[in-house]
C-alpha cells in the first residue's frame, strides 16, 4: 500500500516506464466526467448486486435452514455454495453459454416462442448484474441461514398460537429477528462486489466498466502505473465511504431487528 501511494503521487511520463516526479495531478484528472462516471457506475452496480443477491438468497437460506428432509437441505446447501468451489475466470465463461446469443436463455425464449429474435445480453450492464449476483451469492446465503438458524422458533410458535397466519408471521417475527443477518450479507455483498474484475471484464466486454477494470486498463494497456495506483488509493476510499453510507442507511433494519 505504501508503494502504490508513493506510485500515486508522482507524474506519468509518456512512452517511460519510470515515473516522474511529485505531483497532486493524477488524483485531478479523477474529476473529469469519463473517470467520475466509472465510480459512480461502480457504487450504482455494488449496490443492485446486493439487493438482488438478497433478494434471491434469502428464500434458499430459508429453506435450507427450515428444511426437514436432509437430503433436501444438503441439496440446497451445495447449489448455493457450489460456486465457491469455482474460479472467478470459469463462473464468468460459463456465463458466457448462459447469456449469450445462441445461449440457454435466449434458446429457451426462442423454443418457447417468447421472443423472435435473441435478446442482447452480453457486453450490458444485466449481463454483468446477473453474473455478479452469481459470485456474491454464496456469501450472502450463507451469512442469512446462520441468523435465520439462531431464530427461536417458540417465538413462531406463539405467533401462530395467537392466529396469525404463516405471511403475518413471517412478516412479523422472522423478518424483523433475521435483520442482524440481512445486514451483514448486505454490506458484505457490496462490499465483495466493488474488486470485482473478471466478471464486468469478460461479461462487460469494455462497455461496462468497474473501479478495477479501470485500473487494470491505465495500468497494463497505457503504462500509466501512477494514474491506476491513484485510482486504486481512491477504489479504497470510496469503499470505506460508500460502506460507511450504506451502514447509516440500513441503521433503521438494525434498529428494527434489536427490537
Amino acid at each position: 500500500m505504501a508503494a502504490i501511494l508513493q506510485y500515486a503521487v508522482l507524474a506519468h511520463i509518456p512512452g517511460e516506464l519510470n515515473p516522474g516526479g511529485f505531483t497532486l495531478r493524477n488524483f485531478q484528472e479523477m474529476l473529469k466526467p469519463l473517470y467520475a462516471g466509472v465510480f459512480f457506475d461502480t457504487v450504482r452496480l455494488c449496490f443492485l448486486t446486493a439487493v438482488l443477491a438478497l433478494l434471491a438468497g434469502y428464500p434458499l437460506a430459508l429453506a435450507m435452514v427450515r428444511a426437514r428432509n436432509p437430503y433436501i437441505k444438503s441439496a440446497i446447501l451445495i447449489i448455493s455454495v457450489t460456486p465457491l468451489f469455482l474460479g472467478e475466470v470459469v463462473r464468468t465463461y460459463a456465463w458466457l453459454i448462459v447469456l449469450g446469443n445462441r445461449g440457454f436463455i435466449n434458446g429457451a425464449l426462442l423454443w418457447l416462442g417468447i421472443i423472435d429474435q435473441p435478446v442482447t445480453l452480453m457486453f450490458t450492464t444485466g449481463g454483468v448484474i446477473m453474473g455478479l449476483v452469481h459470485v456474491t451469492l454464496p456469501v450472502v446465503v450463507i451469512m442469512l441461514s446462520a441468523a435465520i438458524s439462531h431464530i427461536d422458533r417458540d417465538l413462531e410458535k406463539a405467533a401462530v398460537a395467537l392466529g396469525a397466519k404463516p405471511f403475518r408471521v413471517f412478516l412479523t417475527v422472522t423478518l424483523p429477528l433475521s435483520m442482524p443477518g440481512i445486514v451483514a450479507a448486505l454490506t458484505t455483498g457490496f462490499a465483495w462486489t466493488f474488486s470485482a474484475f473478471a466478471t464486468p471484464q469478460i461479461i462487460g466486454g469494455g462497455r461496462v466498466n468497474m473501479v478495477s477494470n479501470l485500473v487494470y486498463s491505465l495500468g497494463f494497456s497505457s503504462f500509466n502505473f501512477p494514474f491506476a495506483a491513484a485510482l486504486s488509493i481512491a477504489g479504497l476510499l470510496l469503499t470505506a465511504v460508500s460502506l460507511a453510507v450504506f451502514r447509516l442507511m440500513l441503521r433503521p433494519l438494525e434498529r428494527m431487528g434489536a427490537k
